[in-house]
């Protein structure tokens, strides 16, 4: 997972979703080209049910060259076929994520307010760090709040990706921008936009082209 120069679109899909309607809205969401990498993060599903959201949203994403990542479930990830994890630090260790995925898949960690558990991750080799939450969000209650500061800190220091979580839309996005996001990562502001999800990864693009510019 390559960040180009300009900051990516890291997109989280919804808790719950429809099977036999999703893949084809996310299909349309990623032919708008403003997608970089999809999380595929689902709540209150059993593994069966996991398992049937890969089988339908892998070949989605795959045909268009853009990662699917899963969260929380290394085991999963790896039987699957995804492109990589992303665990939180209640999820399992990195080192045991990294032994079931392999080196050459992506695994992804939450490091919340903590430099240092990013530093540490990174230096074992994650394949980027996620610092959050930026902004309040209904998407789940998070456990730290932070500021910009700490990726325009991360990122003087190393080139381990870092990716901004937690409330992110295209009317608050700038700040984190312009202090070196390698990607935002976004759910509601896209799949709850008025105008339709394509849209509000359009909005998202624009915005984060706009506050490149600044």
């Amino acid at each position: 997972m390559n960040s180009e120069a300009q900051t990516g679109l890291y997109l989280l899909t919804p808790a719950k979703i429809d099977l036999d309607t999703f893949p084809a809205l996310l299909a349309d969401v990623l032919d708008t080209g403003a997608v970089d990498c999809v999380q595929l993060r689902l709540k209150d599903i059993d593994d069966n049910g996991i398992i049937a959201a890969v089988k339908k949203l892998l070949p989605v994403c795959s045909e268009r060259d853009i990662p699917l990542i899963l969260n929380d479930r290394p085991d999963l990830a790896h039987k699957t076929g995804c492109d990589g994890v992303h665990i939180g630090e209640d999820d399992g260790s990195y080192d045991e994520a990294r032994k079931i995925m392999g080196e050459e898949y992506i695994v992804g960690v939450s490091c919340y307010d903590s430099r240092h558990r990013a530093m540490e991750l990174g230096e074992k080799g994650a394949d980027y760090v996620a610092f959050g939450a930026f902004f309040p969000t209904t998407t789940k209650d998070p456990r730290t709040w932070v500021e910009p500061e700490i990726i325009e800190i991360w990122t003087t220091f190393t080139t381990v990706p870092c990716v901004a979580i937690g409330g992110i839309n295209a009317d608050n996005l700038a700040p984190l921008v312009q202090a070196g996001a390698d990607f935002v990562a976004i759910s509601g502001a896209v799949w709850n936009h008025p105008d339709g999800a394509p849209a509000g990864a359009k909005a998202i693009r624009a915005a984060i082209a706009a506050a490149s510019e600044e």
